[in-house]
């Protein structure tokens, strides 16, 4: 599923490249276990800023990062557990944090899983081609300071809708930028503007929706990062029951199969947006939760191993961003109960966050779940990259009160209920996996013996892509030793 033949030509420019540029690619164990890396690595990573666009930052494409803005090394992995003061459900909501990832979200290490592969075999020709990275917002952030850090030329396409701090960053980063039409709920239009530009044999597209090295990446990293924080966090008697998360690329969902391959019992839950309700009853629309895809099924999303349906109204994500970063909220939180470690957390949830979070909240009322019960999910980003959002939602409100808190708490957290939710029985998850050939087969190319491959043929799709990572691993350290820095 992983196309990993060699490419003599190119893969000599890049060697070359990497050699000049003093460029080192890390392996998928090391992200996994930065414990790994190299001595003489780390210690010239105490001089490098997280956000610094410096090869060196390739090394912290990990969960574990030190949360700190310069000089960090590495720790256990970066997560938070939420107490049912804030959450109203007994269970324990686990969330991993993306802030402390080069860029702010964890969507740098699914770009990395897409380009390194084609890359090392040497496929992306550095010296010739462009890497275009069609995105909903953060994925083509990741994509274009990877490219940076690997001396690529790189084209970022997003909806012009999206938060204006993306655009100012990608500004000083990517080699070009293309703003589509929309926003985070058109990815018809991204996937137009990506088959324009396929056209020209200088550009290579990392599709995330397709590219199965999302997949891996999070299979290995994340879903491993995710088990190994609720092995530090839990009590006696906790079991983690399962994970959701919202459908972007639906890279995530990966993490979601390692949790089940690991620990078969576990249920995995998808979210979306309740106003473009694909997933729930083949619906359309826009919406407002910025980070997620929609009006498709992605290619990289295993259906097949997909228990339940979550869609969350995006009204509550809008209220909740700005409940937890108002003082007026925060006070009103305290005078509620939720800890004050929890409040100084809240900094940490990005729109899709909260969105994410609400997800865990509604699954974990569905299933009526216990104090003894884990419900693990992401962070992508942080607030760090919603104040114009915030503001905007400040002119169009008017200054937020307590009176506002109070009704904002009780109506889009505490007041979650379990509709518009779908358990997927075996004849569901097939109707949702068929909804992939108005995608991809009629528009985007696949056939529909691929399709049904997905379905059928487990071993030699999900399978194969997990086992590719020892391989990527091999190729990567090969490559870094024909480089010679090491």
């Amino acid at each position: 599923m992983i196309d990993l033949t060699i490419h003599a030509e190119g893969r000599a420019h890049n060697i070359e490249r990497a050699r000049k540029q003093n460029i080192i690619i890390p392996t998928l164990d090391e992200m996994q276990h930065p414990e790994k890396i190299p001595e003489k690595i780390k210690s010239r990573l105490t001089e490098v800023g997280l956000w610094d666009v410096n090869p060196l930052n390739l090394f912290r494409v990990t969960w574990k990062n030190e949360p700190k803005d310069f000089g960090g090394l590495f720790g256990g992995p970066n997560y938070i557990v939420l107490p049912s003061e804030l959450t109203g459900v007994k269970a324990k909501i686990l969330l991993m944090a993306g802030k402390y990832f080069p860029t702010g979200c964890h969507k740098v290490g699914a770009s990395f899983g897409c380009l390194v592969p084609p890359l090392v075999t040497g496929q992306f020709d550095s010296s010739y081609h462009k890497a275009v990275w069609p995105s909903t917002g953060n994925y083509c952030r990741g994509g274009a300071f990877n490219s940076k850090l690997l001396g690529c030329y790189s084209i970022a396409i997003l909806p012009e809708g999206m938060s204006r701090e993306r655009f100012e960053w990608l500004e000083t980063i990517a080699s070009e930028i293309i703003a589509t039409p929309g926003s985070e709920s058109n990815v018809k239009e991204i996937f137009d503007k990506t088959h324009e530009l396929a056209e020209r044999p200088d550009c290579m597209i990392f599709n995330q929706f397709e590219e199965m090295g999302n997949y891996m990446w999070h299979y290995n990293v994340t879903g491993n990062a995710i088990l190994e924080a609720f092995d530090d966090m839990k009590k006696s008697g906790d079991r983690l029951f399962g994970a959701v998360f919202t459908s972007g690329s639906a890279g995530t969902m990966a993490a979601g199969d390692r949790i089940k391959d690991v620990l078969p019992g576990a249920k995995l839950g998808v979210g979306e947006a309740l106003q473009c309700p694909t997933l729930l009853n083949n619906g359309f629309g826009a919406h407002r939760i910025e980070g997620i895809g929609d009006k498709h099924v992605p290619w990289i999303h295993n259906v097949r191993n997909t228990d339940l349906v979550v869609d969350i109204d995006d009204e509550d994500s809008q209220k909740v961003l700005r409940l937890f970063n108002e003082p007026e909220g925060r006070e009103y939180l305290r005078a509620s109960g939720v800890p004050e470690e929890t409040i100084g957390q809240l900094s940490l949830f990005g729109i899709s966050g909260i969105a994410n979070m609400l997800c865990a909240v509604k699954m974990a009322k569905y299933y009526e779940l216990t104090e003894h019960d884990v419900v693990a999910t992401v962070m992508t980003d942080s607030a760090q990259m919603y104040a114009s959002r915030v503001k905007e939602l400040q002119e169009a409100d008017g200054a937020y009160s307590r009176e506002m808190a109070a009704v904002d708490f009780h109506t889009h957290i505490l007041g979650e209920k379990t509709d518009n939710m779908m358990e997927l029985t075996y004849p569901l998850r097939k109707h949702v996996h068929n909804l992939k050939y108005y995608t991809w087969v009629e528009q985007q190319g696949k056939t529909s013996e691929e399709l049904n491959a997905l379905w059928y043929d487990t071993e030699h799709t999900w399978d194969s892509v997990k086992a590719d990572a020892a391989r990527v691993d091999d190729m990567i350290r090969e490559f870094n030793e024909e480089v010679g820095l090491l």
